[in-house]
């Protein structure tokens, strides 16, 4: 009778447990998001233990796994998640799986995925902030200093004006990683942290009406650049998306670093696109200041057409409900990752610029 008893109280605790199982993923999901708001709150420890311990050893492992794959990855994978709650509902309504079953298996789904993200990349957004990790002394905002870094920096697009009839994507590929190396040390990156190999995006056409050049897919370490960009572009696009894969997550830092690893090069087709990239955000970040039009008049016609080009080229491509979606869906996504500006952060590539251009520990090596 006694082990009868226990017998029939184990099946039941069993059943429990199982009828349970399935929150065990949104219960860690949940713990995910209590460590991200601990992370937040202590930026050193993020830095020490995971940016500079655990991420490198996850960007070898997972961009050894994808580069073996000339396809996207991760484009494969985001298609499969859309297609899931179709998948779910069509089952339901062919009545081969129930509705609290299908309910369930989407939530565990979307739980893996968020503490995925944040275990292979995402913690890397409560890094200590870029100054601080390049012990770069932060300048004061100063609308002199400002006026003479941008007329430096045409001086320096229009020096570095170049055609790229002569090189290819390949050799591009090369000369930024030989960049990204020789600024390792500068730029306290972990040289060479995985495999860096560009794949272009799956549905290019469709990134472009929402105006994207590119994107950094965590779950697989990929890279991926638009193929609409255009020859001019492609090195800053290519450095910016590397930029990410090395565990930088703010937008303007990826902007920073590739400007650095781009204007720094030897080769006059990486300054040239970078100088001419950064260029349109201090124009937009100067807004409608009296001194930026006569400096702006300094422009050589190659570099003006350069730059009508690319605005036209990416209007021509721009589907305006496209590109409104994807702005909020990333601006909501950055502040949701503690981007206080959202997308306007890519403009903050400016204040980097100018703390660079007037830090002297970097007087030897900076551009202007």
């Amino acid at each position: 009778m006694k082990r009868y008893f226990f017998g029939f109280l184990m099946k039941t605790k069993g059943a429990k447990i199982k009828n349970w199982s399935w929150l065990l993923l949104p219960f860690f999901a949940g713990i995910t998001f209590s460590l991200t708001e601990l992370a937040a709150r202590n930026p050193e420890i993020i830095e020490k233990y995971y940016a500079q311990g655990i991420y490198p050893v996850i960007a070898k492992s997972l961009s050894l796994l994808s580069s073996l794959f000339p396809f996207s990855l991760g484009d494969l994978f985001y298609g499969l998640l859309m297609l899931l709650p179709v998948i779910l509902i069509l089952l339901v309504v062919l009545k081969r799986i129930s509705g609290k079953f299908a309910l369930k298996f989407g939530l565990n789904i979307l739980a893996l995925v968020y503490i995925s993200f944040y275990f292979l990349w995402g913690f890397n957004y409560y890094r200590i902030d870029l100054n601080q990790r390049l012990e770069m002394a932060e300048q004061k905002p100063d609308t002199e200093n400002f006026i003479r870094v941008f007329e430096n920096l045409v001086k320096q697009v229009n020096l570095s004006h170049t055609d790229f009839e002569t090189i290819t994507k390949t050799e591009i590929d090369s000369l930024v990683e030989v960049s990204f190396e020789k600024w390792e040390p500068m730029l306290k990156l972990q040289y060479p942290l995985g495999k860096r190999r560009a794949k272009e995006i799956t549905l290019s056409r469709f990134f472009a009406k929402a105006g994207i050049s590119g994107y950094y897919g965590p779950f697989f370490n990929e890279v991926h650049v638009n193929r609409f960009n255009l020859p001019q572009e492609y090195p800053f696009v290519l450095a910016h998306e590397k930029a990410h894969q090395f565990g930088i997550t703010s937008e303007a830092e990826a902007n920073f670093y590739a400007w650095v690893v781009c204007s720094q090069s030897e080769s006059k087709h990486l300054q040239y696109s970078a100088n001419l990239a950064i260029f349109r955000y201090f124009l937009y970040q100067g807004g409608r200041m009296e001194q930026l039009q006569k400096i702006v008049e300094e422009l050589d016609k190659g570099v003006k057409n350069d730059f009508i080009k690319i605005r036209q080229h990416w209007q021509e491509l721009r589907n305006e409900k496209i590109d409104q979606a994807a702005s909020k869906m990333n601006d909501a996504y950055l502040k949701t990752n503690k981007i206080e500006k959202g997308i306007q952060d890519y403009t903050g590539v400016v204040k980097h610029v100018m703390d660079f251009s007037a830090d002297s520990v970097f007087m030897g090596k900076r551009a202007f």
